[in-house]
Parts: C-alpha cells; sequence; structure tokens
C-alpha cells in the first residue's frame, strides 16, 4: 500500500487570493516542515474510520499512520497545512511529485479535513495552493485519484474542470496546467507570507492567553 498520496481523497487554480467562505476568516495555507511532524500525526489520528477510508482509500489502522507520517519526505514532496486559532491543523495537503516522462511533470494530491473545520472551503484552499505550487515546478498534469462516492472531492474536481475517469468504485481526475508565470510565482510567495505571519500572530496570541491564565489568582480551597 502506498500511502505518498495514493487512494488519497482530495476534497481550482484561481488567482490566489484566499477566499472566505461566507461567515469565516480568510482560510491561509501555510506549508509545512519537519518540524510540524507531530501535529501532523495528531491531525491523522484525529480523522474517524469513514475519514481514513476517504484519504487513504481503505481503513488504516494507527500505527500504518505513524509509519507514514514519521516516512514523510519534505524535501521531495510538499505539504500544506490550515492552523485554527489554537494552532492545531485542521486541514492537510500533500503533494506528491511523480517520476517525469520526458517534458511531462505529474503531481498527486491528497486533501484531509478535520470534521469540526468542515464548510469553510479548507480543502479547496489547499487543493488551489497545491495547483499553484504543481504550476511554479514545472508540473503539467495534477493528479487525483479517490474513491467515487466521495461527493466532496468530485464537486470541487468538477468545478476545478478536471478530466475525471471513473473504474469500479474509484475515480482518477486529472487537470491539465497552464506554465508558470511573473504572477503566479507572486501569487504563492504573498500567500505563504500571509500565512507565516498568521501563524506568528496565532502563536502570539495563544501565548499571551496562557501567560495570562498563569497569573489568574487560584480560586481558594473550600
Amino acid at each position: 500500500m502506498n500511502l505518498t498520496t495514493s487512494r488519497a481523497a482530495g476534497p481550482i487554480v484561481t488567482s490566489g487570493r484566499p477566499l472566505p467562505a461566507a461567515g469565516h476568516a480568510p482560510v491561509l495555507v501555510r506549508e509545512l516542515t519537519s518540524a510540524d511532524r507531530e501535529r501532523l500525526l495528531t491531525h491523522f489520528l484525529a480523522l474517524e474510520e469513514d475519514d481514513r477510508l476517504l484519504r487513504f482509500g481503505q481503513i488504516v489502522p494507527d500505527h500504518v499512520i505513524e509509519n507514514y507520517v514519521r516516512t514523510l519526505d519534505f524535501t521531495r514532496d510538499t505539504v500544506f497545512g490550515v492552523f485554527d486559532a489554537q494552532l492545531h491543523l485542521v486541514g492537510v495537503g500533500h503533494l506528491a511529485y511523480l517520476p517525469a516522462e520526458g517534458d511531462k511533470r505529474t503531481a498527486e494530491f491528497g486533501v484531509s479535513v478535520l470534521e469540526s473545520a468542515r464548510g469553510q472551503g479548507i480543502g479547496t484552499r489547499l487543493f488551489e495552493r497545491a495547483a499553484m505550487r504543481s504550476r511554479n515546478t514545472h508540473v503539467t498534469t495534477l493528479y487525483i485519484h479517490c474513491l467515487s462516492r466521495n461527493s466532496t472531492m468530485m464537486h470541487i474536481a468538477k468545478k476545478a474542470g478536471m478530466k475525471i475517469e471513473y473504474s469500479y468504485g474509484e475515480a482518477d481526475a486529472y487537470l491539465t496546467l497552464s506554465p508558470a508565470d511573473q504572477s503566479s510565482i507572486i501569487a504563492e510567495m504573498l500567500q505563504e507570507q500571509a500565512a507565516v505571519f498568521d501563524y506568528a500572530m496565532k502563536r502570539q496570541a495563544r501565548h499571551a492567553s496562557k501567560l495570562f491564565e498563569s497569573f489568574m489568582p487560584t480560586k481558594a480551597a473550600a
């Protein structure tokens, strides 16, 4: 079983503006590093049984997920994340580069969003960011494999204009990407800067909150 992104639930390419869902703050996507490995593990272990099925194509036990996270190669692939105000990793996108065939380069994308954070457009934003990174790294085709019953993923794939092929309850979706240009490179740079700043502000606010709580007088014993 290949858990890089194969059998990954995904759920296109836009101008690079973070578009908030109605009633929600803008979704900012930050590139993750090996320093985020523990948060990644916490995120995947929090997925319910059916969510693991949609993400990996089969129900995987904890030890398989632990091995998947432990062996993630951040120098080879690109992993993106969305954090909530408590710095919980609520959405993760994994972009894996497949072996090139001549001048054709393909990347495969997998995504997962915690149930508590759905309905905010997080999966879409992760996909958009992955598509932009793919363009800027000379990928010609963005590929997603998922179960065909994954209605959310199928909706996003259709909205992105992806070519979809169905077979035995599974679906393969392909998106042909245009070459990188100055606007796509600048857009990705600005998105990453905004996400890094947002993460720093959330971390500072969280630290200040903990510091405040530590100075609160403790309740006297009855």
